[in-house]
């Protein structure tokens, strides 16, 4: 039994999910999410709740249904309150600023890093050494952060580079005389 897969996900005031078929659409005040299933599991909305019940007791049937049931909260997370990742740059002379649709880095190379902002995410850069990535797909925002900390992931000796805010880089020690 999926201790996850068996909780219903309850649906916020002013969220409304509908069921057709393998796909569940979720509609939100930040926007709309869908997410298809596979035919392993069983979408139903019930007294409020998204539930998410296995087809026959397949292993490929358990795994799906929690995996499932987590996408669809997040769907659920995703339309109400959004997803945030925050990244920290560490470095003299490193910085990032917004410029319409285009984030600029210098981070230590002989020109600037121009990076597009992607549709469905919004970027902001409350001070030079941050960054604030926000969206209502956690999938995207996650990837658009890695894919901006790939410029200059963080170095142990230092710790230049751009890290995600919580992150914990192990640094090492010096060369010794």
């Amino acid at each position: 039994m999926s201790r996850i897969g068996k909780k219903p996900v309850p649906l916020p005031s002013g969220v409304s999910a509908t069921v057709s078929g393998q796909s569940v659409e979720v509609k939100g005040p930040k926007g709309v999410r869908s997410f298809t299933a596979t035919d392993d599991v069983t979408l139903a909305v019930e007294d409020n709740a998204v539930t998410v019940t296995p087809r026959g007791s397949s292993k490929r049937a358990r795994q799906q249904w929690g995996m499932s049931r987590t996408q669809v909260a997040n769907c659920v997370q995703g339309v109400t309150d959004g997803f945030k990742k925050e990244l920290e740059i560490t470095g003299v002379g490193y910085r990032a600023a917004v410029q319409g649709k285009v984030l600029k880095l210098s981070l230590g190379y002989s020109h600037d890093v121009d990076f597009e902002i992607p549709e469905d995410v919004t970027i902001q850069a409350p001070k030079p050494t941050e960054v604030v990535i926000e969206g209502i797909d956690q999938q995207v925002v996650g990837q658009v952060a890695a894919n901006i900390r790939a410029w200059r992931a963080p170095e142990p000796y230092k710790g230049k580079g751009i890290r995600y805010k919580d992150e914990f880089i192990f640094r090492k020690e010096g060369k010794k005389k």
